[in-house]
This record gives C-alpha cells, structure tokens and sequence, in this order.
C-alpha cells in the first residue's frame, strides 16, 4: 500500500502496477478488489501530491515581485 512518505514516482508505479494486474483479467475476484482498493488509495496519494505540487508552483510564481497567478487549466 502507498505510504505518505512515497514519492509521486514511486505511488504512479505501483498503482500502474495494479492496473495492469487488472486489466489483465486473471486475478481472482477477492485479489481484484484488493488490487482495486489499492489503486484507488495510491490514486489518491498521486492526487493530493498533484494538488500539493500546484500550490507551491502558485505560490512561487507569486513571488516577491507580486507576478499574478495563473491557474492551471483543468485536464480534459
């Protein structure tokens, strides 16, 4: 399972890891929905590490020169 501490990397691997365990369909049905539980933890671990990245780019971009921020467009 994804701990904190793991890098975005390291969380994007396993859970890559874990699809494709699933997408390969020959898992049995109490694995698969580890696997999935997994993947939805580890999806969200990628998730807040995304979120936490934007903030310090904002405020970065902030800066002490006052430069606006421009929010990121939203993937489509």
């Amino acid at each position: 399972m994804a701990d904190p501490k793991d890098s975005f990397e390291q969380a994007l691997l396993q859970l890559e890891q874990r699809v494709r365990a699933l997408e390969a369909g020959d898992v049995p049905l109490d694995e698969a929905l580890t696997l999935f539980e997994e993947g939805m933890e580890l999806s969200r671990t990628c998730h807040e590490q995304l979120e936490a990245a934007e903030v310090r780019v904002a405020a970065l971009s902030r800066g002490a020169a006052g430069t606006q921020e421009t929010p990121m467009d939203e993937p489509g």
